[in-house]
């Protein structure tokens, strides 16, 4: 059995972390507010588990803000810099026809395994994937457990860029992170930057997890 942040983890334990994190992740919006009790909860079943002692800030932040300060922070943190990003095919792909091409086998996996996103998100947001891997039978985990560690090295800059900022994400990635196996290629210094190939996949104005 694995270890998760120094301790023997359950294959319960590292769904209910991926499951959480994927929620935390998540603008804002009612649909979070409604489950925040949910995750509080989700959050003491971990118990000693160094990843409560992560996720718990980002719960008690949300406890502690209004709803429209989340809603502005969350918009300054993730949407307005390319590196702290959610979308995890542009840290390796770039705007290019090839990131085109990443989503497409994305979209091809979810459909394999009966994942249907909602909302118009785009198949390499964080929540969604963490979602898929959390929820979906054994071999939709397998699957998911493959994508997160080709995601790896982008996860690690991400939560190294959310650091630089003090914000309460960056626990959330890095609790993630303690689920993810040392894998994956090094990323790009500087992604490409080729503006085309991306019409099949417009970003979407609107959030949502199925």
């Amino acid at each position: 059995m694995r270890r998760l942040f120094g301790q023997r983890r359950s294959a319960r334990s590292v769904a209910v972390v991926r499951q959480v994190s994927g929620w935390l992740l998540h603008y804002p919006d009612d649909q979070l507010w409604y489950r925040l009790d949910l995750l509080e909860q989700c959050v003491d079943e971990l118990g000693g588990l160094d990843a409560a002692a992560h996720l718990r800030p980002a719960v008690e932040y949300l406890r502690g803000t209004t709803p429209r300060a989340a809603e502005q922070h969350y918009v300054e943190v993730f949407d307005t810099k390319p590196r702290r990003g959610l979308y995890l095919t542009w840290y390796v792909h770039g705007d290019t026809r090839v990131r085109g091409g990443a989503l497409a086998e994305l979209v091809g996996v979810y459909r394999e395994h009966g994942f249907r996103l909602e909302g118009g998100e785009l198949p390499d947001y964080l929540p969604a994937l963490l979602e898929f891997t959390a929820t979906g039978d054994r071999a939709a985990t397998r699957r998911g457990e493959q994508l997160l560690e080709r995601f790896r090295p982008a996860l690690e800059l991400l939560a190294r860029k959310l650091g630089e900022i003090a914000t309460p994400y960056e626990h959330v990635v890095r609790a993630v992170l303690a689920t993810v196996a040392e894998s994956g290629a090094p990323l790009p210094e500087v992604p490409p930057a080729e503006q085309v190939g991306l019409d099949p996949y417009p970003r979407a104005v609107g959030r949502g997890l199925s």
